[in-house]
């Protein structure tokens, strides 16, 4: 069968299961993909093509007709858009090259239609596993979106397939969004703690570890207390990386027990004397942070023996009345 030729097929399956649609509505995704099997099978005129109607459940696509297959997609509400297979592909069907859908949707006015799958997975959404999601008559495919195909993306392995769907995650972020997701390649795994937690239940330990990490990836703490935003990567770097809940930012650099624990009298600025107390817990983070992090909040790639100059370079562009590297890491 040829490519044109299975397109002439969906046509009719997609048409007869539409009007079956207006006529019953289907109810279930179960009851719609075994009819989607029954009218494909009998518009099958090749006796070498057989329709299994026991697959694999995990198999992809959902039907396999020789060379071509259909991944089945079911909806009771009003769209066309659907959470599909995860970008791992796991068990995709060997003897498929090329993959369609057929799309019902029982929501507004009852309708089916079909698309070409790599034309209709127009977004990737991050979750515990990477999974496309699709939409009938999308305007630009997810793959043109990447800039790659959908066959050289779908053989490339994992952690290049990270590559372009983390660039292009990045291009969808707001003004002070971050990505809680950040591999590499492999062997840098983060895993979020299933877990929430609170700031203020942790040890003290965690504690200065957590300000440690987040003083170095956010220089703009040494900011005027009078600026906006600035914590908002330390809460986003808390929460996404360590699912750690801190509603009081400003109280991890700023308050009396993290910069004058002695409650002295020498004054000074809190914010100077917050970073001078965990100067060691900060280098010792340089030391250990995955680099992707800095990519991440930097822009760049910095060598761990070098993120201490950048970071003061940095903090010296933000500081106002106050020089950073004229009171801080004055080893370095």
């Amino acid at each position: 069968m040829t490519k044109d030729g299975f397109e002439r097929l969906l046509d009719s399956v997609a048409a007869t299961l539409r009007d079956e649609a207006r006529h019953v509505t289907f109810t279930s995704a179960k009851q719609f993909e075994n009819r989607v099997r029954e009218v494909v099978k009998n518009a099958i005129d090749d006796p070498t093509i057989t329709i299994d109607f026991d697959p694999h459940p995990q198999a992809f696509p959902d039907i396999a007709v020789g060379e071509f297959g259909i991944e089945v997609k079911f909806t009771t509400n009003d769209t066309w858009r659907s959470v599909a297979n995860s970008v791992l592909e796991t068990n995709r069907i060997d003897a498929v090259k090329t993959i369609y859908i057929i799309f019902g949707k029982m929501g507004g006015d009852p309708d089916v239609k079909w698309g070409e799958y790599q034309r209709c997975v127009m977004h990737v959404r991050t979750s515990h596993v990477p999974r496309f999601e699709v939409e009938i008559g999308a305007t630009k495919s997810l793959f043109e979106q990447m800039g790659v195909s959908y066959d050289d993306f779908r053989l490339s392995e994992m952690h290049e397939k990270m590559l372009y769907i983390r660039q292009y995650a990045r291009g969808r972020l707001k003004a002070g969004e971050r990505l809680w997701w950040l591999e590499d390649a492999t062997g840098e795994e983060h895993t979020l703690p299933i877990q929430a937690r609170l700031y203020t239940k942790l040890s003290t330990g965690e504690k200065t570890k957590l300000r440690a990490e987040a003083v170095l990836l956010c220089p703009r703490i040494v900011e005027s207390g009078r600026s906006k935003n600035k914590y908002d990567d330390v809460v986003l770097y808390l929460l996404t990386y360590h699912g750690v809940l801190c509603h009081q930012a400003r109280d991890l650099f700023s308050a009396g027990s993290v910069a004058n624990p002695a409650n002295d009298d020498n004054g000074g600025i809190y914010i100077a004397r917050a970073i001078k107390l965990i100067e060691t817990e900060i280098r010792n983070a340089a030391a250990r942070m995955e680099d992707a992090l800095f990519v991440e909040y930097w822009g760049i790639s910095v060598l761990p023996e070098q993120r201490i100059q950048e970071w003061l370079r940095r903090a010296d562009n933000y500081a106002r009345g106050w020089k950073p590297s004229d009171v801080l890491f004055l080893d370095a």
